[in-house]
């Protein structure tokens, strides 16, 4: 019976292991997200489960020694023995979740020089000056003048910023 699997794989190899299941007829899943790296020769995308995938197959009929020694796996997730499993409505979700991840990611609205307010964290309440988002991150450099008008970067979540209005 065809039923979901999490198959681990070796450090940043989620994508040549995916190739791998693809070439041998396996149906696999690897939820990926959108980057915007510094260097345009680096990845345009990073997975969303960091070194997962899932894979869609007959255990019985495929057998666990064909994904524990496929390169770059490091064989099935399990417990006690038994490989994990991962039901179709979670398979679901998890696409569900990721498209939604993908149509929220607007341009930065906030640009290099802008006053903006720390809205959570240890800094809550300073404002501070924007700097620059972070490469391929949910992340931005600001300035905040904390100290006889020295500036210090502070590197927040974007969530954590507010952009202060005129």
């Amino acid at each position: 019976m065809r039923q979901w699997f999490v198959l681990k794989s070796k450090p940043n190899k989620e994508m040549l292991l995916y190739k791998q299941m693809e070439a041998y007829g396996v149906k696999a899943y690897l939820p990926l997200l959108s980057v915007n790296p510094v260097n345009p020769r680096a990845r345009k995308s990073r997975p969303y489960f960091t070194g997962y995938l899932f894979v869609n197959l007959d255990l019985q009929a495929t057998g666990f020694s064909f994904l524990q020694w496929m390169p770059y796996s490091q064989g099935l997730v399990s417990f006690g023995g038994e490989a994990a499993f991962v039901s179709d409505e979670l398979i679901h979700a998890i696409r569900k979740q990721v498209a939604i991840l993908e149509i929220r990611k607007p341009d930065p609205v906030v640009k290099h020089g802008d006053i903006v307010t720390i809205e959570r964290g240890p800094f809550t309440g300073y404002k501070a000056i924007f700097d620059t988002c972070l490469s391929g991150t949910e992340r931005a450099r600001v300035l905040l003048s904390l100290l006889q008008n020295r500036q210090l970067a502070v590197d927040l979540p974007l969530n954590y910023l507010r952009l202060q209005h005129a």
